[in-house]
């Protein structure tokens, strides 16, 4: 579960940084959910950015959602076509349910 303080220290640390994962028009892609798995695994975090083009007639906010559904990750913020996503990790002896 994640906090709101850990929300906010999430917030501050990408605030500043670009964003790793451009989602084009063709949408959020399993190439692109493949990407955010991979990055999330390896940072925790990841700052995604849609194209304008990538939403077609949905929300910025439903397509992060999905895509945080997808991943097995936890939505964090979504500012305009920018969203932050965080995935905690797995310790070794801990097991998936």
């Amino acid at each position: 579960m994640i906090t709101s303080k850990m929300k906010r220290r999430i917030k501050r640390k990408l605030n500043v940084e670009k964003p790793t994962v451009w989602v084009g028009k063709e949408g959020a892609t399993p190439q692109i959910q493949n990407e955010i798995s991979s990055q999330l695994e390896k940072k925790k975090m990841v700052k995604v950015k849609m194209l304008k083009t990538a939403l077609k007639d949905e929300d910025a906010k439903n397509v992060a959602s999905k895509i945080a559904q997808q991943t097995e990750s936890t939505l964090i913020d979504v500012r305009g076509h920018t969203f932050i996503l965080y995935k905690s990790r797995k310790r070794k002896g801990e097991k998936s349910l």
